[in-house]
């Protein structure tokens, strides 16, 4: 009976050891905030490379979607989230350094809630034009809207976007004063281009690069400080004499403040690792993005930098969200 007892009981703490482990393993999942619905471009992008991730984390990594207001909802719970290596966030630029220049209040401090992990890729925009525009190239669009002051405006996929701002930087390189007209996303600016109902749009390079091949619309420039892959012939706007009008977005990923330099680092080692794998960087080359990558000091420079960069142009745009 006593011999019994022995086994009984051994059974039952290895039960438990199992279960205890089986738990601690699941708490190890890494978890990625996305702000944004299944299925638009950062999700996409998001699930191509922390796939490859999981292998050098050695422990599951799950894509937890939280759309709501601009990205900003899982911000809140990144801010919230324990730091404790599991949580981490990838978001576009518009998040940690376009809304605090634009909100007067948010519920987090990029600065102080946030822990730069690292950048996951860039990517370049494009002015489009209807194809029976008079303007084959900056120049020309420069000098039409001089002649003619009632078509200086452009269209953008919404109010407070990068591509909104991006379209106040072109004016003041072409220094033609130019009004911005919001659309309800990319597929109403597109129609409006197409139909010659908008003078132009900008949005981001591969949201034109269908059109533009089947001659629907022109692309007059791209704003990136080198061509775009997907449009090698589209001259950037700095190649055309506007050294002015560079800007580009990227997503990037952080973990919650006070999130150990350890996890950060290792984090940051299986993403630099998955980014460098070929088979992500042939899909990101296909989506029009150019691969990023670096130490979390990069990215904390590129923040400074572009809060520089679009400071003056979201002042002068005079935009705010509420």
């Amino acid at each position: 009976m006593k011999r019994r007892n022995i086994f009984t009981w051994a059974a039952l703490a290895t039960t438990l050891l199992v279960s205890t482990s089986a738990n601690a393993q699941s708490d190890k999942t890494l978890r990625v905030l996305v702000g944004f619905p299944a299925g638009v471009s950062i999700d996409v992008v998001t699930r191509i490379f922390t796939e490859k991730m999981k292998d050098e984390l050695k422990r599951p990594v799950i894509v937890d979607n939280r759309p709501g207001a601009g990205g900003r909802l899982a911000a809140d719970l990144l801010k919230s989230a324990a730091p404790d290596g599991n949580t981490v966030m990838v978001t576009p630029i518009v998040v940690p350094v376009l809304a605090p220049m634009v909100f007067s209040k948010l519920g987090y401090n990029p600065d102080t809630d946030f822990a730069p992990v690292g950048k996951v890729c860039d990517f370049s925009f494009a002015l489009a034009v209807p194809a029976n525009s008079p303007a084959k190239n900056l120049k020309e669009y420069a000098a039409w809207l001089k002649a003619n002051p009632q078509q200086a405006n452009f269209g953008s996929p919404a109010a407070g976007s990068l591509p909104h701002f991006f379209g106040v930087m072109i004016g003041s390189a072409l220094n033609v004063d130019m009004v911005h007209v919001p659309f309800n996303g990319g597929a109403a600016l597109q129609s409006a281009v197409l139909g010659g109902h908008a003078p132009a749009g900008i949005d981001v390079v591969m949201e034109w690069q269908q059109n533009a091949k089947s001659g629907k619309v022109n692309v007059l420039a791209t704003s990136g400080a080198q061509r775009s892959k997907v449009m090698p012939d589209v001259p950037t706007f700095k190649e055309q004499g506007f050294p002015d009008a560079v800007g580009q977005g990227w997503f990037a990923m952080y973990a919650p403040a006070k999130t150990s330099q350890s996890s950060i680092e290792e984090i940051n080692k299986a993403l630099n690792k998955a980014l460098a794998n070929p088979e992500v960087r042939e899909r990101f080359a296909s989506l029009g993005l150019e691969v990023s990558g670096g130490s979390p000091a990069d990215l904390q420079k590129t923040m400074q930098e572009d809060a520089k960069r679009w400071g003056p142009v979201v002042k002068k745009s005079g935009f705010r969200a509420d």
